[in-house]
């Protein structure tokens, strides 16, 4: 079975896109070895555990956790080496989302909404 098996069997499709794309390996008989996260790409989980957002390749999605139906999604820019500009459209609300973000570490994203809403995601391992 090779790793990109493994890593599938896990169920953990969300993450397997960022660790594939971070692997490396350093001979056959070594597993491969991960790097750290770059930016914001990946699944990141809202602090209630109620929406999953992914974001890859300038493009985010959310989705809910319990039925995954799509709630949100849209576009997102690196604005700096830790700030990302996120906009998009609510699915749910057929209204237009913005918000601002810095990454305060790899696994912490801290955002606040155009409306002021302040709301921290977690980065999915």
């Amino acid at each position: 079975m090779t790793i990109a098996r493994k890593v599938l069997s896990m169920g953990v499709a969300g993450a397997v896109v960022s660790m594939l794309a971070a692997c490396t390996t350093s001979g056959p008989d070594q597993p491969p070895m991960a790097t750290t996260p770059k930016g914001v790409e990946g699944s990141w989980i809202d602090a209630k555990g109620t929406g999953l957002s992914t974001f890859n390749g300038g493009k985010f999605t959310t989705v809910a956790t319990d039925t995954g139906q799509k709630l949100a999604d849209g576009s997102y820019t690196m604005t700096g080496a830790t700030s990302v500009q996120i906009n998009g459209t609510s699915l749910i609300r057929q209204t237009g989302v913005s918000f601002n973000c810095l990454l305060v570490s790899t696994s912490q994203l801290n955002c606040t909404s155009s409306a002021g809403q302040n709301f921290v995601l977690t980065r999915r391992a």
